[in-house]
């Protein structure tokens, strides 16, 4: 094989999905700069640096194959009764507790979700499924995210409230998190981004495999 798979379009979700799912790992921990796939080219790029000491607290990254369009952004509706919302038009984000030390990203990881959080950046639903990577000896203890310590929670809420701004947070801020959700529900996030991804790739015409 002379190239590598697109991670996003080349790498399934994985035969027990939604129950075990393969992530593409983008950042760690101790990165301080914040990375993410190129959609055209499946490399890892450099987005940004961080701008504040504040760190990603799990392994982060996203599901292959799925897609926030307009079944994820409906359902973001529904469940917070507002209107006007599309989807964030990227791939499904998902972070990765593990007690395990990685230190690089640009990695596949099989992973349990646990839940969720509906996270709106203005109007775009911009959902994070939250799992914990299988066999991981202390963290797969944990079944459904109302089973987590909320000291780990309230790390990601920090987090993603926080990143895109300075410490003394603009009131105006446009990052709002409308809520947690369990382990159904995330099963539901990633089925409706499954439908969202087929039909975006359905206005692309397939090439033939060559003979």
């Amino acid at each position: 094989m002379l190239y590598r798979s697109h991670p996003w379009h080349g790498l399934t979700l994985g035969e027990d999905a939604p129950k075990i799912v393969n992530c593409y790992i983008e950042m760690v921990p101790t990165d301080t700069v914040k990375y993410e796939l190129d959609k055209t080219t499946g490399l890892l790029k450099v987005d940004r640096p961080q701008k504040y000491s504040s760190l990603c607290p799990t392994l982060y990254g996203l599901l292959p194959q799925t897609y926030a369009g307009e079944h994820v952004a409906n359902f973001c509706k529904e469940k917070t009764k507002r209107s006007g919302i599309v989807g964030d038009g990227d791939p499904l984000d998902i972070c990765v507790f593990t007690e395990r030390v990685i230190v690089r990203g640009d990695i596949i990881v099989r992973v349990l979700p646990i839940g969720g959080f509906r996270l709106l950046d203005g109007d775009q639903a911009d959902d994070k499924i939250i799992g914990v990577m299988v066999d991981d000896f202390v963290y797969e203890k944990f079944n459904d995210i109302s089973e987590c310590p909320i000291s780990l929670i309230e790390r990601l809420r920090h987090y993603f409230l926080t990143y895109k701004d300075a410490p003394e947070r603009d009131e105006h801020s446009k990052v709002h998190i409308a809520d947690f959700y369990n382990k159904e529900e995330a099963y539901e996030v990633i089925r409706l981004a499954c439908l969202d991804y087929q039909k975006l790739i359905s206005k692309y015409p397939q090439k033939e495999p060559s003979q």
